[in-house]
């Protein structure tokens, strides 16, 4: 079977060692985990998580059934590139020297729809945002150029779906909860 590179969202509590857990469930599979994303969302308490990996469909749901199993876990969902809307944050160092005496750095910094964010005497930040091939694509180029540093970050993403699932979850548990007192 091909691997694809899947998505999960996992919406949890903010617990001191949950992310271990988290780890070790893809670790036990072998599945290299290719980015990993943690703020919190839209929800008062609830932290989104956005972990990404290449392997099967049915590999990965296994793995999601075995991270909703993890006590502080709310849920967790396996979505594609076709399910989300997505981001990349890249940043890239560069001499700033370099950039003033090389026509062709502005050039390639504008082409990539790339911005300036720091400049010093000895550096400059540039700033990309976009899907990885986009970010890479301008790493690629700036290769040339003796790139100081680069880092980018994993994805942040939304679903495509009007309804917040997790929301929905919230809601069903807290119904669920006032008929059992009711009973």
């Amino acid at each position: 079977m091909d691997k694809e590179l899947f998505t999960v969202s996992v919406f949890s509590e903010n617990t001191v060692g949950l992310m271990s857990q988290v780890t070790i469930i893809f670790t036990r599979r072998c599945i290299n985990i290719e980015s990993i994303c943690a703020s919190e969302c839209s929800i008062p308490g609830v932290h989104k998580w956005t972990i990404t990996a290449w392997s099967t469909r049915e590999v990965m749901e296994k793995v999601v059934k075995q991270i909703e199993k993890c006590v502080d876990v709310i849920r967790a969902f396996l979505l594609t590139d076709d399910d989300i809307v997505y981001q990349e944050v890249a940043l890239y160092k560069v001499s700033t020297a370099l950039l003033i005496d090389e026509p062709h750095l502005e050039s390639i910094i504008r082409t990539h729809g790339a911005r300036i964010i720091d400049v010093t005497r000895e550096f400059t930040v540039i700033e990309k945002t976009g899907h990885y091939r986009e970010t890479q694509a301008l790493f690629e180029e700036l290769k040339r150029y003796d790139i100081r540093q680069f880092v980018r970050s994993g994805r942040v993403t939304v679903t495509k779906s009007n309804r917040e699932y997790v929301s929905e979850y919230i809601e069903e548990q807290k119904i669920r909860a006032e008929r059992q007192k009711k009973s």
